[in-house]
């Protein structure tokens, strides 16, 4: 492609870029193509010959943006949000342009440094203590599976990279029945496995694992012959939100020698604000933190911080240095690739520059508090209207409800809402019954959304009626 060829279309993508997110109000938010749709419309066999540019864009804008999901929608509540704000989206740009492989410091310096400083920057921002160090991974499944490999480690003496695990003790890890399903597969590819993932019942208001529980457990499994080797802690669990008191869990941890992670996938980003930073007192103490700027903080995704209170300890769990990786002549710089399990690393830091200098934290702050205030008012409607049940408080924009005394209507109800494509919501359970989840976090969203949250779920209600 030539250079002024290559300039034409990359502006023909901005462009649709920004038509597109332009008309997201008017679209439905979940796609309606039927399961298939998007196979059978694209050709059985890849082409011999080349196709010019403006061919393959029309099929592009035919085919593609109807069998999409539009995450970026104001009205998308389901799941937990996954920004790609402008600003990021710019970063994303010039990242793709300059296509660096990131692995080593001389592979990109200034990615490498810009990743130190935007991590310090985030840090400081959600108020960790400057002892932490932080890293850029591309999700927090990664850096809990990370953290889970350090606990591994750290419990056998570094020795299970070199050994494996055949004929070791039974390694325990313990988490609440609220944490996220990843950590179940960092159990799985740690080699622990999913009977020593031991899960701690929930209590009390923001369904914490019970302190005295947990201590129990681990007590009984050190009187049964196993080694547990660390604690999996929870603020903002996907299902309702539910925060782990981590300054007790801290406490019980150090008194065993355990490690201690916490994930904070969704909620940490709130953290940039004050107020909210009761939700995970303690945390201060604990020897790994992550939370996705790729959920509610605007960052496209992929990125996740992963702050890490002994960096040697990730190093000497996952760095392998052949000789071809070797920086040489080059004392006291740091290699990322040392911290992560991929070897090759995107310029992600690049968005996170862009993305704060833009904004500010003080209109990301502005951004989120809106979100929970918003989050707020709904399910205050929601409470005051006859026969509907809040299943779950607020815990910052995440709070679920359902049809009173009628579980298959409830189940019917989200169908029916999603189908309607004014808004998107998704499904849970709590007490084996279950409930619908809403969640706000779009950085395109307004205060009148909230209205047509409202009349989309009593339509659709009333439909069902």
């Amino acid at each position: 492609m030539k250079s002024d060829e290559f300039e034409h279309w990359a502006c023909k993508a901005a462009e649709f870029t920004v038509a597109y997110r332009d008309g997201l109000n008017d679209m439905p938010v979940r796609s309606r193509t039927q399961p298939g749709d998007i196979y059978k419309a694209l050709p059985k066999a890849p082409p011999d010959t080349g196709s010019p540019m403006e061919e393959i864009f029309a099929d592009f804008e035919r085919i593609v943006p109807p069998g999409m999901t539009h995450w970026q929608h104001p009205r998308f509540f389901a799941y937990f949000p996954s920004n790609a704000a402008p600003a990021s989206v710019i970063a994303e740009y010039l990242v793709t342009g300059m296509a660096a492989q990131c692995m080593l410091w001389q592979t990109s310096p200034a990615a490498t440094e810009m990743e130190t400083r935007m991590l310090e920057w985030l840090r400081d921002g959600i108020g960790l203590p400057s002892d932490f160090a932080g890293v850029i991974q591309d999700s927090a499944s990664s850096a809990t599976l990370a953290a889970i490999l350090v606990m591994r480690e750290r419990a056998l003496g570094w020795a299970g990279n070199t050994t494996g695990l055949s004929g070791g003790p039974c390694l325990r890890v313990y988490a609440s029945s609220e944490v996220h399903s990843s950590i179940d597969r960092a159990i799985w590819f740690s080699g622990i496995g999913t009977d020593n993932l031991v899960r701690i019942p929930t209590s009390g208001a923001i369904r914490g694992m019970d302190p005295d529980l947990l201590d129990q457990a681990i007590r009984a499994d050190l009187n049964a012959g196993h080694k547990p080797v660390g604690i999996v802690a929870c603020t903002g669990g996907t299902s309702n939100g539910a925060c782990d008191d981590i300054a007790a869990v801290v406490k019980i941890a150090k008194t065993h020698d355990l490690y201690t992670h916490v994930d904070a996938a969704w909620a940490g980003a709130a953290m940039i604000c004050p107020e909210n930073r009761h939700l995970w007192s303690g945390v201060e103490g604990a020897d790994s933190v992550v939370f996705n700027p790729h959920k509610w903080l605007g960052a496209s995704f992929d990125c996740s911080a992963h702050f890490i209170r002994d960096p040697q300890a990730l190093r000497r769990t996952l760095a392998i240095q052949p000789e071809y990786l070797r920086t040489l002549d080059q004392d006291g710089v740091t290699n990322y690739s040392e911290w992560s399990l991929p070897l090759g690393r995107r310029f992600r830091a690049l968005k996170i520059w862009f993305l704060i200098r833009y904004h500010g934290l003080d209109g990301l702050r502005d951004i989120i508090r809106k979100h929970i205030e918003w989050t707020h008012m709904l399910c205050a409607r929601l409470r005051n209207t006859e026969g509907i049940e809040i299943v779950t408080d607020p815990i910052l924009a995440l709070f679920s409800f359902r049809l009173e005394n009628d579980d298959d209507k409830t189940l019917k109800l989200v169908e029916a809402i999603n189908n309607d494509g004014r808004i998107y919501l998704t499904q849970t359970k709590m007490s084996g019954r279950p409930a619908i989840r809403f969640t706000a976090g779009s950085f395109a969203m307004q205060a009148s959304d909230i209205d047509i949250a409202y009349q989309a779920i009593m339509d659709c209600r009333k439909a069902l009626s």
